[in-house]
């Protein structure tokens, strides 16, 4: 009979731990109220663990902003997936939103991650860029459809993209302060009736 080894369940890696665990109180504490040690505790890794993988604080923090971005292009890349024509790619922006709002945040629902870290960060800070990044990368989600719907009016299209682009953020502003998708449930039917007078 031969004597079977038993292996230990592999153990993640401490960067997705201490990714995970930033990504958590980040979103629940705010950034500056959020410790290294708490992270690590959080993480269940030691201390030394988090400067093995992050140089600093502010390099945990940049990556947790470039996480939550790929985070958000996973939940528009599924709902975009289905979508039929340009219109339902314009929707499927506002469902990835409301799909963000529903999510199950231990603390609840505070609104868009990227915004609530980027009213910490002082002005010319390397976070309030990438966050003003990737609001520049789903207006141009949206531009990219609605240049579709109107091919032969690009200033129009542009013009339309922005003023989705600011009900989107606006609803989501306000999401985050009731604590619930119902701002962003009425901006997707304003966007429905925006897209219908085109």
């Amino acid at each position: 009979m031969s004597a079977q080894k038993t292996q230990a369940p592999s153990r993640r890696p401490a960067r997705e731990l201490l990714l995970e665990a930033a990504a958590e109180l980040f979103y629940a504490n705010g950034v500056a109220g959020t410790g290294i040690d708490a992270i690590t505790a959080e993480a269940g890794v030691a201390k030394k663990s988090l400067y093995n993988n992050f140089a600093s604080k502010a390099d945990l923090v940049a990556a947790y902003l470039e996480a939550r971005h790929a985070e958000w292009l996973d939940l528009y890349s599924a709902r975009a997936a289905t979508a039929a024509n340009p219109s339902e790619r314009v929707l499927a922006v506002f469902d990835a939103y409301a799909d963000h709002a529903n999510s199950a945040y231990r603390h609840g629902f505070r609104g868009c991650g990227l915004l609530n870290a980027a009213a910490e960060f002082p002005a010319g800070d390397g976070g309030r860029d990438a966050v003003r990044r990737h609001k520049e990368d789903v207006e141009e989600l949206l531009a990219a459809a609605v240049r579709e719907l109107l091919p032969e009016t690009q200033e129009r299209a542009a013009e339309v993209a922005r003023h989705l682009a600011f009900l989107l953020e606006g609803s989501m502003a306000r999401a985050g302060l009731e604590g619930d998708d119902t701002r962003l449930r009425d901006a997707r039917r304003i966007a429905v009736e925006i897209l219908a007078a085109l």
